[in-house]
């Protein structure tokens, strides 16, 4: 099954469900820090939630528990550019526990993932939203509601054409 975004909305099957995009929009050719949602069609590499705050998730994905020293490196300079990291880090990184909800639940996207290019844009996610749909910097962000029947849709296979 594939995901299309189009006018911060997300569609599969006969859904149709609110979005929140990068708070500058959607952009071809993102750089780190710039705001954009990267355009494009990407699978998505695994499932990161919060067991103590979604204990039965269910999903074709791969799973992995996010941990309290768990983080996403956002920094150009590390050779662990755009990837998973465990705090203590040397490097600038995204913490990924945090005490708001929006890391409950993550949709790694494959953006810049094999290969990752330096500056290219790391952490572009599909997580949940805040309130009023806030935008993001640079990720994708749907209610809890939505994320859990899009969880009961998707597989390894599935695609997201972000436009």
């Amino acid at each position: 099954m594939h995901i299309k975004l189009k006018n911060k909305k997300l569609y599969f099957k006969d859904y149709k469900v609110k979005c929140a995009v990068g708070k500058r929009g959607i952009l071809l050719s993102k750089k780190e820090g710039d705001g954009y949602t990267p355009k494009g069609n990407f699978r998505f590499k695994y499932l990161l939630y919060r067991k103590d705050r979604v204990p039965n998730i269910k999903s074709f994905l791969k799973k992995l528990i996010i941990k309290k020293n768990m983080g996403w490196c956002d920094d150009p300079k590390s050779n662990f550019y755009n990837k998973l990291i465990k705090f203590p880090f040397k490097y600038s990184a995204e913490k990924l526990y945090k005490k708001e909800n929006i890391y409950d639940v993550i949709l790694v996207i494959n953006y810049n993932i094999n290969p990752i290019v330096k500056n290219k844009g790391s952490a572009i996610f599909l997580h949940l939203a805040r309130k009023n749909y806030k935008p993001t910097r640079g990720c994708i962000a749907i209610s809890k509601k939505d994320m859990y029947l899009l969880l009961g849709l998707i597989n390894k296979n599935s695609k997201i054409i972000i436009s």
